[in-house]
């Protein structure tokens, strides 16, 4: 039996964290053009504002959140709840990369703060929305393809992407018996500004230049657009994928191949 595009996830609640960035939008957007109900959390104010009023007050409700704090993740997670009266999916979706040098250059501090991002953010929306889920919830976390692979210079990043698979398959088993799926999503070079930076600090040249030489190693020949991803994420979050858990969702144009 087929199902529209705009009842996907009828009746669904969900919590987008880094949801004023470009997946994170691109992700609510869709979530909310297939039926959801979205709460998008971020660090920067003014953007969830502006994020939010595109979506529209009765589709969307926002929250300032720093995902290494359990404090705000737990509220964001209870806004969801409170607001809407239940939270059926939550994509971790937060991220920071780090900068580009070799292992024995990397500088500890900035190590160290993108695993707290990426690794222990993941970790605390994992430990907050499982925990208020029903059965039928799914869990997505924003891993890379560099969680599946990895390249020079990108220790922290690929060592923090590496890690939420880890945490992924941890909690894909731990729930299985509640009914609730946890996945990976692993996209490759995506068209927005976070991918953007890293290639021209990996390339040094032009950000057109940049993007060109990762476009070479894309056997698709081309960047994600962040609608691309977004629309695996519905995916992962609709019961279109209600017997899948425990899997790593790669959506990179081939890179990985």
């Amino acid at each position: 039996m087929s199902t529209s595009p705009q009842s996907r996830l009828a009746g669904k609640v969900a919590l987008i964290t880094g949801g004023a960035g470009s997946i994170g939008l691109a992700t609510a957007r869709a979530f909310v053009a297939a039926g959801a109900q979205v709460v998008i959390a971020d660090v920067v104010e003014e953007a969830l504002e502006r994020a939010a009023a595109e979506l529209g007050s009765e589709s969307a409700a926002w929250c300032v959140t720093d995902v290494t704090d359990p404090d705000q993740v737990s509220q964001a997670v209870d806004l969801a709840v409170q607001r809407y009266g239940r939270l059926d999916c939550a994509f971790a979706n937060a991220g920071v990369f780090g900068v580009v040098a070799p292992v024995t250059d990397y500088p500890v501090a900035v190590f160290e703060r993108v695993l707290a991002v990426n690794v222990t953010g993941s970790f605390l929306v994992a430990r907050y929305a499982l925990a208020a889920m029903e059965p039928g919830g799914s869990l997505i976390i924003n891993s890379s393809v560099v969680g599946l692979t990895s390249d020079q210079g990108i220790a922290a990043y690929a060592t923090s992407k590496h890690a939420v698979v880890g945490l992924m398959r941890t909690a894909a088993k731990e729930m299985a018996s509640k009914g609730i799926r946890v996945n990976t999503i692993h996209p490759g070079p995506t068209d927005n500004a976070f991918q953007h930076r890293i290639e021209v600090e990996a390339i040094g040249a032009s950000e057109e230049e940049s993007a060109k030489v990762f476009d070479q190693m894309i056997p698709l020949d081309r960047h994600a657009d962040p609608e691309e991803i977004a629309l695996a994420v519905v995916f992962l979050a609709s019961d279109e994928s209600r017997f899948m858990t425990g899997h790593t969702l790669t959506v990179d144009g081939g890179l990985s191949i």
